[in-house]
């Protein structure tokens, strides 16, 4: 073989054996919606149950770059969310190539809460050879949703990807995060104030946080501004105790938080489905409207509710329950949008 001919031929194996290019987690194309500790830049990690990512991509194949085991759904081209458990380091989302040209990526890990100990560390995207990321506009408007197990979508199919959080904001093509955690509370009780002998994060308290966990970092609300802020919060105060006048109390300090952290949002109050709290969650945004916010309502949820076939258990939306509940909320939730273009 000549000299000449040996380069070449060496030249060809560098370009067939070169490594696909990484994109650190660090990409500006990414964009990261709803709570992400980025204290790391090079290992980004999602807060609460809402969060998700998104990118635009070019070529045929995308793979996460992932640090350690987790759980996570993903779509691409806007298509059903799969589900790929116990995963870690490069993860292939393409185990068929795509066809060639310009596709979209949504991904969503699983909370890391309770029992669940996974590792929700994003470092990056890896794409074939020559290929890039692009960004995708953002809609204009833009969703909230606060509360415990039945806002993060517990036992659904696909946890919060399922619930008529995500369903409603979906369906009304509006950015959305849930600042959501099963067996949260309203007011935050030590195991001694809780008549089961447990703790209960509550969310007067933690809503202003990056997270849920103790110690966490103050939340930058100019990160995220939502045009519609629902709340659904008050279910697990019942099996702990909770006396009425401190839910009211505690409703009404939730409300305050909410309106200062978010001042032009419309915030929507809702009865929760069983009912409880109704007259505390009424009477809260009553004293809050006559303090002068004019934007927040409460939302009588009365007659939306049928445990025989929106539950499993009692409590927690099934996947037709969650649907059911997302019909009856998106026209209060359109509304609202509409009052905020109208401002």
């Amino acid at each position: 073989m000549t000299r000449r001919l040996l380069i070449a031929s060496l030249m060809i194996l560098t370009v067939l054996t070169a490594p696909a290019p990484a994109r650190a987690a660090t990409d500006r194309n990414v964009d990261f919606v709803g709570r992400w500790d980025a204290t790391d830049p090079a290992a980004v990690v999602p807060q609460w149950a809402g969060a998700y990512l998104r990118v635009g991509f070019t070529g045929t194949t995308v793979a996460l770059n992932q640090r350690g085991t987790i759980d996570l759904w993903y779509s691409i081209d806007g298509g059903p969310y799969t589900l790929v458990s116990g995963v870690s380091g490069t993860v292939d989302l393409t185990p068929t190539p795509l066809p060639a040209g310009r596709h979209t990526l949504l991904v969503s890990y699983r909370i890391v809460a309770g029992s669940y100990t996974g590792d929700a560390v994003f470092r990056g995207l890896t794409l074939g050879a020559k290929e890039r990321t692009f960004r995708l506009p953002r809609p204009r408007r833009s969703t909230e949703w606060i509360g415990d197990s039945i806002t993060a979508g517990y036992t659904a199919t696909n946890v919060s990807l399922s619930a008529f959080p995500w369903l409603v904001s979906e369906n009304l093509g509006v950015t959305h995060t849930q600042i959501a955690l099963s067996g949260s509370c309203l007011r935050e009780l030590t195991a001694a104030e809780s008549i089961r002998g447990i703790r209960c994060f509550g969310l007067e308290n933690r809503y202003t946080k990056l997270g849920f966990q103790d110690g966490a970092a103050d939340w930058d609300f100019r990160r995220y501004q939502p045009d519609v802020v629902v709340i659904n919060i008050g279910t697990n105060d019942v099996g702990h105790g909770v006396a009425a006048a401190d839910v009211l109390t505690a409703y009404e300090h939730l409300l305050r938080i909410v309106r200062e952290k978010n001042p032009h949002a419309v915030i929507l109050a809702l009865r929760i489905f069983k009912g409880w709290w109704a007259a505390e969650t009424r009477q809260a945004v009553l004293n809050r409207q006559a303090a002068g916010d004019h934007d927040v309502s409460y939302v009588d949820t009365t007659g939306w509710w049928d445990p025989a076939t929106m539950t499993n258990d009692g409590t927690h939306p099934n996947d037709h329950g969650h649907r059911v509940l997302a019909g009856y909320l998106q026209p209060f939730v359109a509304a609202a949008l509409d009052r905020c273009r109208d401002a």
